[in-house]
């Protein structure tokens, strides 16, 4: 399974839990907080990885980057939007050198 594939079919379980019960489903649970929880359990996550990177124990930091990509996919569907629409933007970027994208961003 490549990544794509593998975030792919995450993104849709994401999806799928909206609306369902949240004594059901993590997701669910998360998603029916509201979008602060989920960008608060993301940036937890995110801190996570970020401290198992500085530390460079390679195993707790792939345990943190799989639980930070699953906490930025819950964020991004609880305001509705879709790993197609970060994918849109991320090909809107390909070719250009990140300077120059980040000079266009202002």
């Amino acid at each position: 399974m490549s990544l794509g594939e593998g975030i792919g079919r995450l993104a849709a379980t994401i999806e799928s839990r909206k609306g369902a019960d949240p004594e059901s489903s993590w997701t669910a649970r998360l998603l029916s907080k509201g979008p602060e929880k989920a960008a608060q359990k993301f940036g937890e996550e995110a801190i996570e990885a970020i401290v198992e990177a500085v530390k460079g124990d390679r195993e707790k930091l792939i345990a943190e980057a799989a639980d930070a990509l699953y906490h930025l996919l819950v964020m991004c569907a609880a305001r509705d939007v879709t790993l197609a629409d970060v994918e849109a933007e991320l090909e809107r970027r390909e070719g250009r050198s990140g300077l120059e994208e980040k000079a266009a961003r202002g």
